[in-house]
């Protein structure tokens, strides 16, 4: 599958980002049957049996609507695997990827041509998450099918590159799909996303306040609360940079502005890491000030599609 494939199964040109915790089946299928790409990082279906339950619960419930619905088809979803050195159940999920031969996987926090081979084997589009162009020239060279540019503003483990300027240099060398992260939560972003060569918007921040979304009412009613002054950049929680909400971070007992720096060999994502370590300390990008209520997916959906028609519209008569 390449892009204009892609682009052709969705409503909006926008895939929800794999969230930590949030992300399960429950949103992914609204995602998809919402018309835009669902994903989840395989490592929050615990135990590892899991995951194989999720992903056949997905397909059979995609399916179920595709035939109800063959006017409106639902969006294909994607599977996160974090390829970092730590995360000991990593070919295991592949596998389980590869035997339901997943339509999409987002890798993260590493680049490896043995992952990216098995997937390939079975037609798997395959997005890697960059902050910057040395790890997008080595995605693509290890066999990557495209790319997501993390830029400044999002949401996890982002950058700090502002997206004009990555988009520039990727845009430079590389003509393949690319997905654009950073503070993405207004149609009209999708359209500057466009803009700026990019092929889909990325958006994760506003997916929380969903429905659908598995985080605590409290995680959501700050996520509707704050605005991009309540984010704070930090590598405390994880060894790895990533905004998370100061608000959660002084519920937690700490000064979110006299944080102390975390040691990045000690990051760990391995199947052992417990649940609670993020749990009470809850990520966000700086979109969320577009955030006003939590609804269901489908609503967030027909919301920023009208946005994105609205901005399309006005740029045209410009």
């Amino acid at each position: 599958m390449n892009a204009a494939e892609l682009k052709k199964r969705l409503r909006l040109p926008l895939i929800g980002a794999p969230q930590f915790i949030v992300s399960g089946p429950e949103l992914v299928i609204a995602q998809c049957k919402a018309g835009i790409v669902g994903s989840f990082p395989a490592l929050n279906a615990r135990p590892q049996s899991q995951l194989d339950e999720w992903i056949h619960r997905i397909q059979e419930e995609l399916a179920a609507h595709d035939r109800a619905h063959p006017d409106r088809p639902s969006a294909p979803f994607a599977v996160n695997q974090i390829v970092h050195k730590s995360n000991d159940r990593l070919e295991q999920d592949v596998e389980v990827c590869v035997k339901r031969k997943v339509p999409l996987a987002i890798t993260s926090l590493g680049a490896r041509e043995d992952v990216y081979k098995a997937l390939n084997s079975v037609g798997t589009l395959i997005l890697h998450d960059v902050i910057n162009v040395t790890f997008a020239r080595k995605a693509i060279e290890k066999g990557a099918g495209g790319l997501v540019a993390v830029c400044t503003g999002a949401g996890g483990h982002a950058g700090v590159m502002s997206p004009l300027a990555l988009m520039q240099e990727i845009r430079a060398f590389y003509d393949g799909p690319v997905a654009l992260s950073g503070a993405i939560a207004h149609g009209r972003s999708i359209l500057a996303a466009e803009a700026l060569g990019a092929d889909f918007g990325y958006a994760g921040s506003m997916f929380i306040a969903a429905t659908e979304a598995n985080a605590v009412e409290a995680y959501k009613q700050d996520i509707v609360d704050n605005s991009a002054d309540g984010i704070i950049y930090t590598n405390l929680f994880t060894g790895v940079h990533g905004n998370y909400l100061k608000s959660s971070i002084k519920r937690a007992g700490l000064d979110p502005d006299h944080l102390p720096e975390s040691d990045p060999s000690k990051m760990d994502f391995g199947s052992n890491r417990p649940a609670k370590a993020w749990k009470d300390i809850w990520g966000s990008g700086q979109g969320i000030g577009a955030i006003k209520s939590v609804m269901p997916v489908a609503d967030i959906v027909a919301r920023l599609e009208g946005e994105y028609r609205s901005a399309k519209a006005a740029l045209c008569k410009s």
